[in-house]
């Protein structure tokens, strides 16, 4: 159960994620409006539950630790807003991927 928060702990399989901020400029330098950025879809793990728990009272550990690239469904999730930033909370098992480092 690692941690990013000492006052915000996600229960059992649930994954605290922060979004990357979208585009604003394009790689030529033209500014985009907002209505045309896109979805933010990735972000970083800043904190993990300790994991879900089977019928048997086995613990399966989150599949992704804090500082994790993962891919996000682009909707859902739960908007947390901690120390005036938004956060997201997700299950474990709804993260669609995770970026190797």
């Amino acid at each position: 159960m690692a941690q990013a928060f000492k006052r915000f702990i996600p229960m059992f399989d649930r994954v605290l994620v922060e979004r990357f901020l979208p585009e604003v400029k394009t790689k030529g330098g033209i500014m985009l409006p907002e209505k045309s950025q896109g979805k933010v879809v990735e972000a970083t793990v800043v904190a993990t539950g300790t994991g879900a728990r089977k019928d048997n009272g086995t613990v399966v550990p989150p599949s992704v630790k804090v500082g994790d690239k993962v891919l996000l469904p682009e909707y859902g999730g739960t908007k947390v807003v901690l120390e005036e930033k938004e956060y997201y909370l997700f299950r474990d098992s709804d993260l669609l991927g995770k970026f190797e480092s």
